[in-house]
């Protein structure tokens, strides 16, 4: 894992951040590690380090909350849960426009689903009854604390917060 979870002190997910970061914060003594990765750094002094792979905050830090969550291709993606709607694989995933934008539909999160290229090339500029593929999930607009708790799923951090007695 190249990346380390870093919680709020109250055990709030905030960001994921290198490994490189994460050294530079526990070093700095802005974080203390609830969780080692398997990664071992060495030194070239014959030291060795376990990089974190989970951090959580010494001060917290006090957040202004957006009222929706920003469209985006990311937001996208771990909204659809990092799978194509269409056939669910995993695989080289794009946005696809449910109503196709040729045909006066939107960008936004109620038009667009994650797809691989397969599906996306599959269903073409038609809608998904035109092109006989059907949407397993059909797209809507997260709201904050359900896009953080399936982007805490996403990360695997879920299990480990239940594991601790947080969540």
């Amino acid at each position: 894992m190249d990346r380390c979870v870093i919680l709020n002190t109250d055990y709030t997910f905030l960001n994921t951040v290198s490994w490189k970061r994460a050294v530079r914060l526990f070093s700095n003594g802005k974080t203390e590690v609830l969780k080692y990765s398997s990664r071992i750094i060495r030194t070239a002094g014959g030291s060795e380090f376990p990089v974190p792979s989970v951090m959580r905050l010494i001060k917290i830090i006090r957040m202004i909350y957006r009222n929706k969550v920003p469209f985006s291709k990311r937001n996208m993606i771990i909204r659809d849960h990092k799978q194509c709607v269409y056939c669910g694989s995993k695989k080289q995933l794009t946005i696809d426009h449910v109503i196709p934008i040729s045909r006066g539909g939107k960008t936004n999160f109620e038009n667009c689903v994650t797809a691989c290229i397969d599906c996306n090339i599959k269903k073409k500029n038609r809608t998904p009854s035109e092109a006989r593929m059907f949407l397993q999930k059909r797209p809507y607009t997260p709201t904050i604390s359900e896009f953080l708790r399936i982007k805490m799923e996403l990360l695997g951090l879920d299990k480990f917060l239940k594991d601790v007695g947080v969540y």
